[in-house]
Order: structure tokens, then C-alpha cells, then sequence
């Protein structure tokens, strides 16, 4: 068979570690999509935090979360193509064991939160998470771990970055601060790197695979951790939970479900940091929302939404100026060193 005559000029796409450098949606669209998934994000902290609450343990709504995403995601790889074609298409892509363990970083937020929380206090450990994972972001953005491809340590991204950190330390102004353990504060910023890599690891998968794939992993990764770690703690062996009869307090799964699917279509377009903060800005608004709108909240809060505003800004910022740096073909990953870890569900900022 004759092979077709190569077009003057063509040249083979870039890719990262054998994979496809691609943008994706174009930024703006990405960036809308990841802040309402931060909206979503914030409701599923609420309902997740008040079902562990009324059921008697904080780790049962962590759990109801996972499984419930976990089964929405197991039938939908039953229903949809893309996802059984994405299983075999990574099957054959060879990644290295470490690109499938991004659902961990699901995992350790929604149980260090579960946790740390009543021990920091909201206003720390989420100014902690987010530090850590804007320095994640940082990180694996200009090591390239994501399928955008490497993305310079510009001024621009850096000083998004420490926006970012300064705006929700404006939004938690006025929360209550509890023990203020240094183990701890660096427990939450390991979890806000673990969301980091969770982002650039899920994409990884999703490009060699397909996006359904990505989210098959994800959860089939995480909840195994989370069933784990509950039943370590007692939560699956001691008296019986007291379920409440509320249908909202059980959403939990499926906005998880949501908010990794905006994360796979914010990190190819933007790259991890700025698909970060545009996160975090929409669970700001989120919490402001529902501050304002639930029965007994504190209503508007000016520093709240003073924060949400700049922390958009700065995943605007984030973007300014040349970051892609140039990018190389790649021999595929299966003959890379597996990569040492610099670093299912998400803890809400109030």
C-alpha cells in the first residue's frame, strides 16, 4: 500500500511523555465551567458535612459521597462507549503505575477535612489547602505531569498563585481559629498538593483513554481508600447510623461526579493552577450563596465575596504572559522513570 505524500510543512504534534499536548475548550469557557463546579463543590461540602453530622459520624458522609459517585460512574461505563473504548485505549497506552493513583487526592482532602476542620477551624485549613495546592499547581504545571504540557514559572503565575492565597485568607476573615498545630497546618497543605497532582493525573488518564475513563479511575481509586479508612475509624462497625430521610443530603456523589468532570476539561485548557483557583473562586461563591440563602446563615458577607472576586482575578492573572514552554516528542511513558510524588471529593471554604 502506497503511504500518502507528506504535507510540506507538517509537523507531528507535541506531545508529553507519549501523549497529546492539547488545549482543550478554549481558557474562558474552561474557567466558567471549573468556577460553577466550585458552586457545586461548596453544596456537596455542605450536604456531605451535615449528613456525617445527623448520621453520627463525620467519615459516613465522605463515604455516601464516594460510593454514590462510584455507582453513577459504574453505570454510566456500562451505558457509554467512550468509556469502554477509553478502559481498552488505556490499556494499551502503558502509562506508569503512579499516572492511575490521582483518585487518592480525592481522598485525603475529603478525609483530612473530615478531621482536621474541627481541630484548625475552617479558616486555617482552608487557607493551608489552598496554599498547598497552589504550589502544587505551580509544581506540576512546569513539570509538565498534565497533558497541557509544560507551563513556564512565570511572574504572572506566581503572583496568581500568592493572590490566590491572599484572597481566601480576606474570605475567612472573622471564622473561628482552633488549635493552630504546625502538623497539622502542613497536613492540609499536603492535602491541597494531593487535589493538585489528583488534577494533573486524572487529565494524564483521560487523555490516553478518554474522559469517562478518567472519572472510572478516579473513583475506583478513591473509594476503596475512603471505605478503608472509615472502617478503620469505626464508622462501618459501630452502632447503627441514623440515616435522615432528606434526598438533598445523599447529592453528595454526583456533584462529586460533576466537579471531576469540569476538572477534566479545566486542566488541558488552562493547566492545574489556574483550573485551581477558578475551583476555589467558585466555592467561595458558592458558600456565599448558601450563607446567604439557607435558613440561619450569617447571610452576605462582604470579605467572602471580596474574596471569590479576587481569586478569579487571579486565575485570570495566572494567564497572562507566555507560559507554555516548548514542548518535545516524548518516547512513550512506558519507558520513563516513574516520576517521585511531589504530592473524590473537596472541603468547602467559608
Amino acid at each position: 500500500m502506497r503511504r500518502p505524500p507528506e504535507v510540506a510543512g507538517a509537523t507531528a504534534p507535541p506531545t508529553v511523555a507519549g501523549l497529546p499536548v492539547s488545549r482543550g475548550l478554549p481558557p474562558w469557557v474552561a474557567l466558567t465551567v471549573v468556577t460553577l463546579a466550585g458552586v457545586a463543590s461548596a453544596v456537596q461540602g455542605t450536604v456531605n458535612a451535615e449528613l456525617g453530622e445527623r448520621a453520627g459520624n463525620a467519615t459516613l458522609g465522605a463515604v455516601v459521597n464516594n460510593l454514590g459517585g462510584a455507582l453513577l460512574v459504574g453505570l454510566g461505563a456500562l451505558a457509554l462507549p467512550s468509556a469502554r473504548t477509553g478502559l481498552v485505549a488505556l490499556r494499551r497506552a502503558r502509562l506508569p503505575w503512579w499516572a492511575y493513583l490521582g483518585g487518592l487526592g480525592g481522598a485525603a482532602i475529603v478525609l483530612l477535612s473530615a478531621y482536621i476542620v474541627p481541630l484548625l477551624g475552617v479558616a486555617v485549613f482552608t487557607i493551608a489547602q489552598v496554599a498547598g495546592g497552589s504550589l502544587g499547581g505551580l509544581a506540576v504545571d512546569r513539570a509538565g505531569l498534565a497533558p497541557v504540557g509544560r507551563l513556564a514559572l512565570t511572574r504572572a503565575r506566581v503572583a496568581g498563585a500568592l493572590l490566590g492565597v491572599a484572597a481566601v485568607a480576606l474570605a475567612q476573615l472573622g471564622q473561628p481559629v482552633g488549635d493552630l498545630a504546625l502538623g497539622l497546618v502542613l497536613l492540609a497543605v499536603a492535602g491541597g498538593l494531593a487535589v493538585a497532582l489528583q488534577s494533573a493525573l486524572n487529565a494524564r488518564v483521560s487523555a490516553a483513554g478518554s474522559a469517562a475513563a478518567g472519572m472510572v479511575v478516579n473513583f475506583a481509586t478513591a473509594t476503596p481508600v475512603v471505605l478503608l479508612v472509615a472502617a478503620l475509624a469505626g464508622a462501618l462497625t459501630g452502632p447503627a447510623p441514623t440515616w435522615p430521610d432528606d434526598w438533598y443530603l445523599y447529592t453528595g456523589g454526583l456533584l462529586g461526579v460533576v466537579i471531576v468532570a469540569a476538572l477534566l476539561v479545566g486542566v488541558p485548557a488552562v493547566g492545574v493552577l489556574r483550573t485551581g483557583l477558578a475551583l476555589v473562586a467558585g466555592q467561595l461563591g458558592g458558600a456565599l450563596l448558601l450563607d446567604a440563602l439557607l435558613p440561619g446563615g450569617p447571610g452576605l458577607r462582604l470579605p467572602v465575596l471580596a474574596g471569590a472576586l479576587l481569586t478569579l482575578l487571579a486565575a485570570l492573572l495566572a494567564g497572562r504572559g507566555p507560559g507554555r514552554r516548548g514542548t518535545r516528542a516524548a518516547p512513550p511513558a512506558s519507558d520513563h522513570p516513574a516520576v517521585p510524588a511531589t504530592t473524590a471529593g473537596s472541603s468547602t471554604p467559608k
